[in-house]
């Protein structure tokens, strides 16, 4: 009998840097400019990305240094779950903190990297980056990417 996997044994709190980042799926909708209806909260999802993620491999293009580049990018944390409202119900970190467990197109579950692009769960080639966009209301998508 093979023990469980780490995420379904250690708490995310708990977890090494590597397992926690090991998580993130590599879908780039964290990286997705979404606009929020001051007086509802209602988050709408634009087609529009972050100047530093790549459109092809839907990936940070300078991962290790993006708040220097983008100091509004915000740096996942076990403690940013409990107040994050935009991420998808795809992701990873918030189905983990939901106690859903991964979905079978994870690359930690299916062992391939690609398996979330051939799910069609990520962004690539499907965003426009934000330095080719004028007004972002008009980039607003319906449904999710």
């Amino acid at each position: 009998m093979s023990a469980k996997p780490f995420w379904e044994t250690t708490p995310l709190d708990r977890m090494t840097r590597a397992q926690w980042e090991s998580l993130c799926d590599g879908c780039g909708k964290c990286c997705v400019h979404k606009l929020e209806d001051d007086e509802t909260g209602q988050i709408f999802p634009t087609n529009v990305a972050c100047r530093l993620l790549d459109p092809r491999t839907a990936l940070c293009k300078d991962y290790p240094n993006r708040k220097a580049q983008v100091p509004e990018c915000v740096r996942l944390t076990p403690a940013k779950l409990e107040t994050i409202d935009w991420l998808p119900a795809s992701c990873a970190y918030q189905r983990i903190y939901n106690g859903e467990g991964l979905a079978d197109w994870h690359p930690l579950v299916s062992g391939d990297p690609q398996s979330v692009h051939k799910a069609g769960i990520s962004v690539r080639g499907k965003t426009v980056s934000e330095d080719d966009v004028g007004d972002l209301e008009n980039h607003i998508i319906e449904g999710d990417l």
